[in-house]
């Protein structure tokens, strides 16, 4: 595994949620348009990131919006969230860009959700064709024929969390959720999130993984 450290950008006080400037996929890439105006700026820098790994980078045009957090990979197929961020317009054209990729994709819409800011505040991926969820999100038709793993009630925070091979990185204190997980045979790893939950971040808001 190798990890590229970008430096912070003190005009851009979000680009730690560097997640929401990008789509990366095994078979290519897209800048994606930032659905607040004071982020539009993070796209340039991560151009110059990413252009190393993906020569030929597709992105977001106007009238779309689109943050990576609305954007789920679960394996080949893709689910987009419409949010306050995202957009039908940022939606649709990202699921061009993941057809031309080979993927399949559907939208879910959580404007109603409450308390949510993104997508995946409510839904990650684990593989093997398992997803957490909230419990707000479990009853969602958009999820029917996954293995569901439900956050309890006021647990919700935890449910966004990334799998790294066998591991699952996780927000420390929600020890209900952690112990959920290890019955189902993953080794978990607390991370002190408390910081980045004041900003309506996330773990898996903090770095592109590919």
């Amino acid at each position: 595994m190798t990890v590229t450290k970008l430096e912070p950008d003190e005009r851009y006080p979000d680009s730690c949620f560097v997640e929401d400037a990008a789509i990366v996929t095994q078979r290519g890439a897209a800048l994606t348009r930032p659905g607040a105006a004071s982020r539009v700026g993070e796209i340039e820098r991560m151009r110059g990131a990413l252009a190393q790994f993906f020569p030929s980078l597709r992105e977001i045009g106007p009238l779309g919006t689109l943050d990576g957090g609305d954007v789920c990979e679960a394996g080949e197929h893709f689910f987009i969230g419409l949010s306050q961020r995202t957009n039908e317009e940022g939606a649709r054209q990202l699921a061009k860009i993941l057809s031309s990729f080979g993927y399949t994709s559907n939208v879910v819409d959580v404007k109603g959700v409450d308390n949510i800011l993104h997508l995946k505040s409510a839904v990650a991926y684990l593989g093997n064709n398992r997803l957490v969820v909230t419990e707000a999100m479990a009853h969602r038709s958009e999820f029917a024929g996954y293995e569901l793993v439900k956050v309890n009630s006021g647990e919700e925070y935890a449910a966004n969390s990334v799998r790294v091979n066998e591991h699952v990185l996780v927000a420390a204190g929600f020890e209900s959720f952690e112990r959920k997980l290890r019955q189902q045979g993953y080794q978990t790893i607390a991370l002190e999130m408390s910081e980045f939950q004041k900003m309506d971040g996330g773990l898996s808001c903090l770095s592109l993984r590919f």
